[in-house]
């Protein structure tokens, strides 16, 4: 699974509404509103690199109201969760 983490710069005026519609699409786990330079942040997973050109450029650029993003790839995923789960591992409980 590749996952992308996608910075979005929206018409301020317009942010719950566009958050909505990005988390409402398909390979967009989470959305985030948050505060800086980008007004959200989506979570992107997909199983091939290309299918990240149909989603983000395809897909969350071309919603009214997305003015710019900046995508980052993860080379890899640590969580608390995956870290417990590992731990995890033989022990009965």
């Amino acid at each position: 699974m590749i996952t992308a983490i996608v910075l979005i710069k929206t018409s301020v005026d317009r942010i719950p509404e566009i958050a909505e519609r990005i988390a409402s699409l398909d390979s967009v786990s989470e959305v985030f509103s948050v505060t800086g330079t980008y007004d959200l942040i989506a979570m992107v997973r997909v199983r091939r690199h290309d299918d990240l050109a149909e989603v983000i450029p395809g897909r969350i650029s071309k919603i009214p109201g997305v003015e710019a993003t900046d995508t980052h790839v993860a080379f890899r995923t640590y969580s608390q969760h995956d870290l417990e789960a590992a731990f995890a591992i033989g022990l009965d409980n």
